[in-house]
């Protein structure tokens, strides 16, 4: 098994904001990529390869001069419900988060509001984003492509991205309904940490650079990923690509990602303003109506209760927050030595060891 560490939520989020800042990001968009970290934290496996690992990787990018933290957020063109954004290389988190507080915006003037967002850099969970409209009383709604790991039906090489979509909606029940989804059936990070595990993955993730379906992690981490549910996430991620890239005058298929100095990723950010249709505390009491009628009905053998989308993630987010944040202790070690090596004064906070597996 591997060896992880808790530590405290409030310690990892005052050093991710520094670090942020120390690589060059406004005090405004620091706060803003360091949340959405924490975020996908404390709501994901590990294995997803989301959080606060990335700020190793950004450190090395803005070092190199790949992604532009001062770069501009340009409203290309812009009508009463939609706007056209230029990224300009920036950081894809926080062009995706002021893309939504656009969409926001248009949504509380015309229902609803849709901003698409091009020359942009990988923008972390969809979640993170559809949830931002939440907070305002909206649907949120997220879209990104993506580099080219997804075979198409039928072939073995890769030719869109996981390009996962967020959609995510309020209840009356304490936390929202949020389905955050990749549309390939795993991405490489859940390999990776199959093959430190040295267990088998799923034959349905991914295929040999042959062709060939395996349950070897490492013999696929060269080769393609498949998509939910075969041909339907092959589909699924194409149209993205057309919801994204293609509309937006931005990358699309090979593109994204091709070039490292330029990754021209592009996303589509929705908010619908729920109090258009209806007042928001009555749209609440129909949700919990609806999730309601679903957790009741007769459970399969094997299953002790029927979840609703997001809630597992709500759960666990709840308990990392009350009890500490298991970080793999590989992946604390790195930052602890990042922050040295940037001089930080904050210090992420220890609880223990962690021993309960339910990650």
């Amino acid at each position: 098994m591997i060896a992880m560490t808790s530590v405290t939520r409030d310690s990892l989020g005052a050093f991710m904001v520094e670090g942020f800042a120390a690589l060059g990001l406004s005090p405004e968009d620091a706060r803003i990529f360091a949340d959405a970290l924490i975020f996908s934290e404390l709501r994901f496996h590990p294995g997803h390869g989301q959080g606060v690992r990335r700020l190793r990787r950004y450190h090395e990018r803005i070092s190199e001069g790949l992604v532009d933290v001062a770069a501009p957020f340009e409203i290309v063109k812009q009508s009463p419900a939609l706007a056209l954004v230029d990224a300009h290389n920036g950081i894809g988190t926080v062009a995706a988060a002021k893309a939504m507080r656009i969409a926001i915006d248009k949504a509380r003037d015309c229902g609803i509001g849709q901003v698409v967002v091009r020359n942009s850099t990988h923008y972390g969970s969809s979640a993170v984003h559809a949830c931002q409209a939440v907070e305002a009383g909206c649907i949120g709604v997220s879209f990104t492509n993506a580099g080219p790991e997804m075979a198409p039906w039928g072939g073995r090489e890769g030719a869109v991205g996981t390009n996962p979509w967020g959609i995510a909606a309020p209840t009356g029940l304490g936390f929202p309904v949020v389905l955050d989804i990749a549309l390939t059936t795993a991405g490489k990070g859940m390999m990776q940490w199959h093959a430190r595990e040295g267990r088998p993955m799923p034959r349905d993730w991914a295929l040999t650079p042959e062709g060939h379906e395996t349950d070897d992690p490492q013999a696929a981490m060269a080769g393609a990923l498949l998509g939910i549910g075969t041909y339907k996430g092959y589909g699924l991620a194409f149209m993205t690509d057309v919801l994204t890239g293609v509309i937006g005058g931005g990358g699309y298929g090979l593109t994204p990602y091709a070039d490292q100095a330029r990754l021209d990723v592009s996303h589509t950010l929705t908010a619908i303003d729920i109090g258009w249709f209806m007042p928001l505390e009555a749209f609440r009491r129909r949700m919990d109506d609806f999730a309601q009628m679903v957790k009741s009905r007769a459970l399969r053998p094997g299953f002790d209760e029927i979840l609703l989308p997001g809630e597992q993630e709500a759960r666990r987010a709840a308990r990392k927050s009350a009890h500490g944040v298991p970080l793999d202790d590989a992946v604390l070690a790195d930052l602890q030595a990042l922050g040295e090596e940037l001089g930080l004064s904050s210090r992420i906070e220890v609880v223990g060891p962690y021993t309960d597996r339910a990650l």
